[in-house]
């Protein structure tokens, strides 16, 4: 077997969660943590080893992949280039905002951003995520709400959007958001831990600058007006679950019983219904729950069953 079938990975975080993530995995999870780092070569920002996982065998992941690359990552890759979670929001997220790779490399020694992608598995009626800001915004204005911490004001500039279960969402470095509560969601990122926080008082935290202060942290922030028009343009489709302004990051798809699973190295999570992955090297039973990572050893793969499966990997 080339497959490992992953057991959840939890590092503490400031927010709670609902028990969505323990319901939702096969195996012993955390009902109250929020997040579940899948596959994850990522520490949480200046709090290493937090966030990195574990294999069945013992082995860190990210020294298993160093130890032996190209089984893991293939020829053309130096890194998983990725990290994908499940999140379950108990409550709302702060607003924050992520920065995008160019200003991580000048400021935080890092050549990965982090643009971010959501697929909505289960939502409340009503569900509703904050993102982007619905008219421009000034950088004063924007400083005087964080220093003020003036929460009201900055989420009424914000879109609020519906979310449903099914929905897919890009979520571009730099853009203001916030995940509404009553969701559970897979995301896939950059694989960084970068996030400033723009409101943080009422979540136990002193700030959320990273370190750099805000009057460079809130350089990052994209304070454009995104219109209705704009903001559908980061929906999936029927014929593609993410935009194609995601493929220069990572690439999401939705597989069912009969499709085959492309090589690379990817992280699989089924999210209904049951089936079977068979392959060269592999053949095991999964169901809704399961998180599985693929190295590129494993070969094609093919899915079969009543199952539903979404596939997460870097861009090429």
């Amino acid at each position: 077997m080339t497959i490992e079938v992953l057991p959840a990975n939890q590092p503490e975080t400031f927010y709670r969660g609902a028990g969505r993530i323990a319901e939702f995995r096969n195996g012993p999870a955390l009902p109250d943590r929020p997040e579940d780092w899948v596959g994850s070569v990522t520490s949480r920002f200046g709090l290493a080893p937090a966030g990195l996982s574990t294999l069945a065998d013992g082995r860190v992941l990210a020294e298993a992949i160093a130890a032996d690359p190209r089984w893991w990552l293939g020829p053309d890759r130096a890194d998983t280039g990725m990290l994908v979670k499940l999140l379950d929001a108990g409550q709302r997220l702060p607003l924050h905002v992520h920065p995008d790779r160019r200003f991580a490399t000048a400021h935080l020694a890092s050549p990965y951003g982090k643009t971010e992608a959501w697929v909505i598995v289960a939502a409340r009626p009503g569900a509703y995520v904050h993102l982007g800001f619905a008219r421009d915004v000034a950088a004063a204005e924007l400083a005087g709400w964080v220093a003020g911490q003036k929460t009201e004001a900055m989420l009424a500039a914000t879109n609020k959007v519906p979310v449903a279960a099914g929905d897919a969402i890009l979520c571009p470095a730099g853009l203001p958001h916030a995940i509404g509560d009553g969701i559970l969601l897979v995301e896939v990122q950059e694989p960084t831990d970068f996030s400033v926080l723009l409101e943080y008082e009422g979540f136990g935290l002193a700030d959320g600058h990273l370190g750099l202060g805000y009057d460079l942290a809130l350089q990052c922030v994209d304070r454009g007006a995104w219109t209705p028009s704009r903001l559908d343009g980061l929906r999936g489709t029927p014929a593609r679950l993410l935009p194609e302004a995601a493929d220069g990051f990572f690439a999401a798809r939705r597989l069912h019983g009969g499709d085959r699973v492309e090589r690379g190295c990817s992280v699989l999570v089924v999210v209904a219904g049951a089936g079977r992955l068979t392959g060269e090297h592999d053949d095991l039973p999964v169901r809704r729950g399961d998180t599985l990572l693929v190295p590129y050893a494993a070969g094609a793969l093919r899915l079969d069953g009543e199952v539903e499966v979404i596939r997460l990997s870097a861009s090429a």
